[in-house]
């Protein structure tokens, strides 16, 4: 998870960007079973109006990628479901940095619906569930307790951020993808 930290005049903010979902991990979801996001699962999804809370919480709201002014950005690359938003001013924003910042938040998850699941089963160990397809991507947050342990989120300085991409003559779509391959 990384946090990137911008400063326009005398407004500082905070990017925010992770990865929710990494593909073909086995994570515990419970001891009999186990789950794993094939490749191309989000597929379907991308443009859905999904959240990002933190821990799940509508309580909590940091983006939203629809509405009349989207604040979350979210897709997929190689790795897996990947996200960006500028964090909000507000108290738990705030303190959500602070968590980022000290480490005691590192990792990022998602809620979902499954469209399409295979099941494995596998003798002396626990079932299977393979996520083949998502029918419904509710939110992505920055969380406390991951299912998946190799989930990322991140602060970033927006002004480095700038400066590299414009350095090096790349769009920020190019500069996006070069960061989320390399979260």
């Amino acid at each position: 998870m990384k946090v990137e930290k911008r400063a326009e005049g005398d407004v500082e903010s905070f990017v925010v960007e992770g990865y929710a979902a990494v593909f073909n991990e086995v994570a515990e979801i419970v001891p009999w079973m186990h789950e794993e996001i094939l490749t191309g699962a989000f597929d379907d999804v991308l443009n859905d109006d999904v959240r990002c809370l933190f821990n799940h919480d509508p309580n909590y709201i940091l983006a939203r990628s629809g509405g009349a002014t989207p604040t979350l950005s979210f897709g997929v690359d190689a790795k897996g479901l990947w996200y960006r938003y500028e964090s909000p001013d507000r108290q738990y924003a705030h303190d959500l940095m602070d968590a980022i910042n000290e480490g005691d938040v590192s990792q990022s998850s998602f809620a979902f619906i499954a469209k399409e699941t295979n099941w494995v089963e596998r003798e002396g160990e626990a079932d299977l569930r393979q996520i083949v397809k998502v029918g419904k991507l509710y939110d992505v947050s920055p969380v406390t307790y991951p299912a998946y342990s190799d989930t990322t989120v991140a602060k970033r300085s927006h002004n480095v951020f700038i400066e590299e991409r414009k350095e090096k003559g790349i769009s920020l779509t190019e500069a996006t993808l070069i960061i989320n391959q390399n979260l």
